[in-house]
């Protein structure tokens, strides 16, 4: 399996003539899992807020990533129990999500879990577009001296585009969030409001801006951003 994005996902079916919009019922909690070995439970709680039952698929994916690119592939290490529900409306429903590999963890493993709303078309007004929705909840086991991260930054331009790249020495993951680049002529790029993504533990990933951009052909650029660690200031070199 390829990519299947950095946060939480809505996709529409659309059934009959749209004039109006069912609501999404699934709803899933936290959206992200921390666990310190030796630990190697979570727990996540899914809940039916809509009108009629649903259904529901969780499976789990090794997340990878290199050169800027993110994989996810099949695991046998780390399992749903179970690997669907089914909930009535209102219903709550906890899922438990378990490593099975009895060796320690080294360093940081990383997965994604992915839970999808199956639809029911039999549920669907006539003249509504029916809601479903995927969520893809990052899952980190994390062994007591996994080095924190360490993050060397660097820019340049793709397709007109300012692209930064992340190359990440640590154990440990970093998560960036409002995510601002300006170089020294005062050209600024924000790669918009709240998550931007991940630079996974010993790992290399690229942010690349939405729109074209103008400015960053030499010299370096200033980055200022929030993570899990709290906010932080970095300079990144533009390469040409």
């Amino acid at each position: 399996m390829r990519r299947l994005g950095y946060f939480i996902a809505a996709f529409g079916l659309c059934l009959g003539s749209a004039q109006d919009v069912s609501a999404a019922a699934l709803q899933v909690t936290p959206v992200s899992l921390q666990v310190p070995a030796p630990g190697a439970t979570a727990t996540m709680q899914l809940t039916n807020e809509g009108e009629f039952p649903l259904a529901a698929q969780i499976r789990v994916f090794r997340w990878t990533q290199e050169n800027g690119a993110e994989r996810l592939e099949p695991t046998a290490t780390v399992a749903a129990s179970p690997p669907a529900a089914n909930l009535a409306p209102g219903a709550k429903y906890t899922i438990r999500v378990i490593r099975l590999d009895p060796t320690p963890v080294l360093g940081e493993e990383n997965y994604r879990v992915v839970v999808d709303e199956l639809p029911d078309p039999g549920h669907v007004r006539h003249g509504t577009i029916n809601i479903v929705l995927r969520y893809s909840i990052p899952l980190f086991f994390t062994s007591p001296g996994a080095a924190p991260p360490h993050v060397a930054w660097s820019a340049g331009k793709q397709y007109n585009r300012l692209a930064l790249f992340a190359s990440n020495e640590g154990d440990r993951h970093l998560r960036v969030s409002n995510l601002k680049v300006r170089d020294k002529g005062g050209a600024t790029v924000n790669f918009g409001e709240g998550l931007a993504g991940y630079v996974l533990g010993r790992s290399s990933n690229r942010f690349l801006s939405k729109s074209q951009t103008k400015g960053f052909g030499s010299g370096s650029a200033t980055i200022k951003a929030d993570s899990d660690l709290g906010h932080f200031d970095a300079s990144a070199p533009i390469n040409k």
